[in-house]
């Protein structure tokens, strides 16, 4: 937990922050290359799987980071 919010084993990357660049158009590929190059292919997946269990969450920390990124 990173905030008290989830993150990717092993790492201190919050899951809402790998959905959040998937739903911007982040590939798989530029986002295991340039924005986490240490992320593999797995741990996206793993990300995935768990925003379909904990859609209602990650959206919410998805929309408050938008919102921030926009002031």
């Amino acid at each position: 937990m990173r905030s008290g919010n989830a993150i990717v084993v092993g790492t201190r990357i919050a899951v809402h922050d790998v959905i959040g660049l998937l739903k911007n158009g982040e590939t798989f590929e530029a986002m295991t290359a340039d924005c986490y190059p240490k992320l593999t292919r797995a741990q996206v997946y793993e990300c995935l799987a768990y925003f379909e269990d904990h859609r209602g969450e990650i959206d919410l920390l998805v929309a408050r980071q938008m919102a921030r990124a926009s002031e």
